[in-house]
C-alpha cells in the first residue's frame, strides 16, 4: 500500500519516531489507527447513550398519557414531515 502525506503530517510522524517511543513510521500509523477506532467506538457509545435517554423520555411521556394517537398512514406521514421541518 502506498499513501501520500502532506509535509506537515510527514514531519509529525518523524517527530514521533524521534522520541524513541516508536521504532518507525508504520508503528506511528498503526497506533493512530488504533486510536481512531477507539475514538469511533467511544462516539458510537455516546450516541447510543443519548438515544437511550431520548427513548426513556418518550416512554415516560407515554406513561403519563402525553402521547398522540396516529390513526392513519397519512397522519404518520404528516407527523414525519413536521419533524423534518
Amino acid at each position: 500500500m502506498h499513501i501520500s502525506l502532506t509535509p506537515e503530517l510527514e514531519s509529525r510522524i518523524k517527530a514521533k519516531v524521534e522520541t524513541g517511543f516508536y521504532n518507525n513510521a508504520s508503528e506511528v500509523i498503526r497506533e493512530a489507527l488504533r486510536f481512531m477506532e477507539t475514538h469511533e467506538d467511544w462516539i458510537h457509545e455516546i450516541k447510543l447513550a443519548r438515544l437511550r435517554e431520548q427513548l426513556n423520555v418518550g416512554v415516560d411521556q407515554l406513561d403519563r398519557g402525553e402521547g398522540i394517537a396516529i390513526e392513519s398512514k397519512s397522519a404518520l406521514d404528516a407527523l414525519f414531515d413536521d419533524i423534518k421541518s
